[in-house]
């Protein structure tokens, strides 16, 4: 039942789910995330943890930087069906297809680069 509740209050909120089909092309650091929603970095970090609880991300972590990924093959078999159901539902809708356009601009930027820019020493 846990698991469920977790993945229903992930999927609940359309940010979370724009950032999960941001994520279904590969790792993003979160600098890169805040500049695709212009979210300070707090709120993006809330809904990434609230992704990670529901098992739907992985995290890792170098130097200072946190990169996201979609959950692998070590995701339980509902967590996959449920990330399919969404891919599947809403890939092709305009507010996905707007996100996607933008996150490839802000991949040409060096990711380093871009999260000192956002949050220097």
């Amino acid at each position: 039942m846990k698991e469920f509740m977790n993945l229903t209050k992930a999927l609940a909120d359309e940010t979370r789910v724009r950032m999960l089909m941001a994520l279904r092309d590969g790792e993003l650091c979160v600098c890169q995330i805040t500049e695709l929603f212009g979210f300070a970095p707090s709120t993006v970090s809330k809904h990434l943890s609230i992704l990670h609880q529901a098992g739907l991300v992985e995290s890792r972590k170098t130097e200072r930087w946190v990169y996201y990924r979609l959950s692998g093959k070590e995701a339980t078999a509902t967590v996959r069906a449920s990330f399919a159901w969404v891919n599947k539902a809403i890939e092709h809708h305009d507010r996905i297809q707007t996100d996607a356009k933008k996150l490839k601009q802000i991949l040409k930027i060096n990711p380093i680069e871009l999260c000192q820019r956002q949050c220097p020493k």
